[in-house]
């Protein structure tokens, strides 16, 4: 790392999770060490907002992800997502249209890869005035090795030299933060708060109720949270720690095998973490100093081979953290009950179908929103010949279906679209088969 250039900061909160692997630590997160979450204030329940912690608020989206997932080779925030407008697209329609609604000159930044940061820094050149004087519009995120699964040495890769390397996980946002200097600059400029989101959700634009609040509780941290769905069952929830009563966040890689069934109980863990995370940069700034730089968040051991692509290829672990698991390192933290507008990520192709149909509207602040019409989105399951995204779009090529009157879609083998076509209800299609334009899927 140090022969990379990489922040000693980041050294050493490398060699913290290293030691911690060594050391025999998991990662895990035993059920018998929670207790579920029950009470968390609503929105609903927030005074109206007071606009003067506007001007102290920065919106920074989480934009390293590449969508390998989906086939894709650049940032992810550049596929196109909504009425020919892309992720990035966007966010800064959002944080320009902020900025004229509410009189105040809120800075986006991203937090970019090596790998996303060219593409998005161009694609943003369109937007000219979302620069303000003195602040970066990016910083980038860190690296660490990827270990061997067998002795937890670096692993060696002459093939691709650059797959030696792994994200650390969006738990690194406050480290790379600070070892940008991004966080003393905003400090120095008046900044004092944080909304912090990932790029491919869309429902997460900086909210001044959420923020008024936040403000003047004088929180430390605040997480927001929705309704756990049967769709969420496997995504992280909120609960509190037995020991101390912290909040703390649980991800499935934390989970025991033999707890497996109590974390997808939607009934007993009931609040998903959405992933929008509100931060008073004086806290921040507070915790990095006291722990010397090394927040100490729960880690995260991911299994894997060096070559994602080559399943024969060296197992190795992969150290990671979770942004949203910092909220068990300040007293005081909170977490805030949202609606589900507020949470629209983009995952899989089954996901992007969803947004780009009619089930979902652009509203007037550039929030990708739920067709007034809509309780809860439609539910879409693509198998796997839609997984990658050329493949989707050419069994898609004249747009998605309309599913605004649809409540699952389920597709199953090669099957291609036509134009104008509308699913109501229920309804299940096994391919090989052509839908012509125009047609009625129903039940």
């Amino acid at each position: 790392m140090r022969q990379e250039g990489l922040p000693e900061i980041a050294v050493d909160t490398f060699e913290h999770y290293e030691r911690l692997l060594r050391e025999g630590d998991t990662g895990k997160l035993p059920e018998a060490e929670l207790e579920p979450l029950t009470e968390v204030p609503s929105t609903d329940e927030l005074p109206e907002p007071d606009p003067s912690a506007l001007e102290r608020a920065v919106v920074l989206k989480l934009n390293g992800g590449l969508g390998t997932s989906m086939g894709m080779t650049k940032a992810k925030s550049l596929l196109e997502v909504k009425e020919g407008h892309t992720f990035l697209d966007v966010i800064a329609r959002q944080v320009l249209d902020l900025r004229e609604r509410q009189g105040a000159e809120i800075p986006l930044l991203l937090m970019n890869s090596f790998a996303t940061r060219d593409d998005s820094l161009a694609a943003l050149e369109r937007y000219p005035e979302l620069k303000l004087e003195g602040l970066p519009l990016d910083f980038v995120q860190g690296k660490v090795p990827k270990l061997l699964a067998d002795g937890f040495e670096p692993v060696g890769w002459d093939a691709d030299p650059a797959m030696e390397w792994a994200p650390p996980g969006h738990g690194d946002v406050f480290t790379s933060l600070a070892t940008s200097g991004t966080l003393d600059t905003l400090l120095e400029r008046g900044y004092e708060y944080l909304f912090l989101s990932n790029s491919d959700n869309l429902g997460s634009v900086l909210e001044p109720r959420i923020l008024s609040w936040f403000a003047s509780e004088e929180l430390p941290f605040l997480s927001e949270v929705v309704d756990r769905t049967e769709a969420d069952r496997k995504g992280g929830h909120l609960a509190r720690r037995r020991e101390d009563g912290r909040l703390v966040l649980r991800e499935t890689a934390q989970v025991p095998e033999e707890d497996q069934d109590a974390f997808e109980d939607i009934e007993r863990h009931r609040f998903f973490n959405a992933n929008n995370i509100w931060v008073n940069l004086h806290a921040l700034k507070a915790a990095l100093e006291e722990r010397d730089g090394v927040l100490g968040l729960p880690m995260i051991v991911n299994e894997k081979t060096v070559d994602p692509t080559d399943s024969s290829s060296p197992a190795v672990v992969q150290l990671e953290t979770a942004m949203g698991a910092a909220i068990g390192v300040f007293e005081g933290a909170a977490a805030v009950h949202v609606p589900r507008s507020r949470f629209a990520p983009v995952k899989t192709t089954s996901h992007l179908l969803v947004v780009r149909s009619d089930a979902y509207e652009l509203a007037d602040d550039w929030t990708v929103q739920l067709a007034p019409s809509r309780d809860a989105a439609p539910i879409v399951e693509l198998s796997g010949e839609f997984k990658l995204l050329a493949d989707f779009e050419s069994r898609f090529p004249a747009g998605p279906p309309s599913l605004i009157e649809a409540d699952r879609l389920e597709v199953e083998g090669d099957v291609r679209f036509g134009a104008n076509v509308t699913v109501r209800g229920r309804v299940h299609v096994e391919g090989p088969a052509e839908i012509p334009d125009g047609a009625v899927l129903e039940d």
